[in-house]
């Protein structure tokens, strides 16, 4: 099957909109003209563009189309996609929302399991979490930053391989805040960190970039020792940048540390 064309794209699109009109139509959805006058182009233009001879559409027309189809993120995009062959430019990150649903995904995780905004701010997390990295809900919200853990003087004895660490989590941010767009907040987070880091402020200039990957992690423990945990980064869908960081152990050692932690949560 071909691909979809953005004529056709736009066509679809407007023939599911119901006009504002009450009045019986023979055909579906709204006229160019009425999608014409919502995006404040012109009919004739816009006919153009859906029969394939319009020109290529700027970035500010593509917007004023996606509002006047009444598209969502998912649709915008690819507006964008098949006019510039391209994502749209960012938009501000809106504020992070855990699902139930997700929280659920979280509950039946086995491993722990966390879920992160592009800053690295711990939104969601399960038992087995808790259990490795102590209660976030416990934490102000302030400190549930894993970059701020990541680089505190006082996890140093808990990251046998600090500076592995530090290198992948600092070259995995840029590239997250990169894709979320600038924001106040992630501005404010690399102040505080250039200030009161050296670690942070040595590697920030090297301006190393790289996406979050499968990695082995080595976490130690008192009482458990070293544990090697793999890590794996999904994004969440629909969650405005989002991310669900999975840490399964990579061995047998490992996964019995896992499960006399959660033992010890149990009490």
């Amino acid at each position: 099957m071909a691909t979809t064309s953005l004529p056709e794209f736009l066509r679809a699109h407007r023939e599911r909109l119901h006009p504002e009109s009450t009045g019986r139509r023979r055909t579906p959805g709204l006229r160019r003209e009425e999608v014409a006058a919502r995006a404040g182009v012109s009919v004739t233009w816009y006919t153009w563009l859906e029969q394939g001879r319009g020109g290529v559409p700027s970035d500010d027309v593509l917007e004023r189309l996606a509002r006047a189809l009444e598209l969502d993120d998912t649709n915008r995009e690819m507006l964008f996609l098949l006019a510039h062959a391209r994502p749209p430019p960012l938009r501000p990150t809106r504020p992070a929302t855990v699902t139930p649903t997700l929280q659920r995904v979280l509950d039946h995780l086995h491993a722990p399991a966390l879920v992160k905004t592009p800053t690295f701010q711990i939104v969601a997390w399960n038992r087995a979490a808790v259990a490795l990295f102590g209660d976030y809900a416990a934490l102000p919200e302030r400190d549930r930053n894993m970059l701020r853990r990541v680089f505190h003087p006082d996890t140093a004895a808990l990251l046998p391989y600090g500076e592995d660490m530090h290198r992948t989590c600092l070259a995995a941010f840029r590239v997250d805040i990169a894709r979320a767009g600038a924001s106040e907040e992630a501005a404010a987070l690399v102040d505080e960190l250039m200030e009161t880091s050296a670690a942070f402020r040595r590697l920030w200039a090297e301006n190393e970039l790289a996406t979050h990957g499968v990695k082995i992690r080595r976490l130690f423990r008192p009482g458990v020792g070293e544990l090697r945990l793999e890590t794996s980064m999904f994004s969440v869908d629909d969650s405005d940048g989002l991310s669900l960081l999975v840490l399964t152990p990579a061995d047998d050692a490992s996964a019995r540390g896992i499960e006399r932690l959660l033992r010890e949560l149990a009490g």
